[in-house]
């Protein structure tokens, strides 16, 4: 299965963008022994509209045009559900077991996420009710992946 990041805004450099990257390669390298064969981060430039509906449709729009057909798309929304490590890990073998060949999160810009793309969704998550920057976002969502990874890897999880 292959995994994208589809992300609105760019990582800047500095320490968010070290702690990405680390959780990127220690994903990539775990998840290929498992089925996960790559992990792709896709940056979405931020719309410069002066309305935020014609931001959200521009950028879902962008969005859009680089998900591949029959990729499983999954939200990343404070209005989402939320998710143990473990049923996240659970989630995501499943996906990989059933033949999913796509897989890809999506992350909002500062005004959210077009209702066209929540159409699109198969499932919306969330990483608990507060709002967080897009960095922060997908900082949390790579360390997921990786500490899914080393769950069906079959590491013992400490909260079992």
């Amino acid at each position: 299965m292959r995994v994208l990041v589809l992300a609105v805004g760019r990582m800047k450099k500095g320490a968010e963008a070290e702690l990405a990257d680390r959780y990127l390669k220690r994903a990539v390298q775990a998840g290929r022994a498992i089925g996960i064969r790559s992990i792709e981060i896709v940056e979405i430039r931020e719309s410069r509209a002066a309305d935020a509906d014609r931001r959200k449709l521009e950028e879902a729009i962008a969005i859009a045009n680089v998900i591949p057909d029959g990729a499983l798309v999954v939200l990343l929304d404070e209005r989402g559900e939320g998710f143990s490590s473990a049923a996240f890990a659970d989630q995501l073998g499943r996906w990989r077991d059933g033949g999913q060949a796509v897989t890809a999160f999506v992350i909002g810009g500062a005004d959210g996420l077009s209702e066209t793309l929540r159409d699109k969704a198969r499932i919306t998550l969330n990483f608990g009710q507060a709002t967080w920057p897009h960095q922060l976002v997908r900082i949390m969502l790579l360390e997921q992946l990786y500490r899914a990874i080393t769950i069906m890897s079959g590491h013992p999880y400490h909260r079992d």
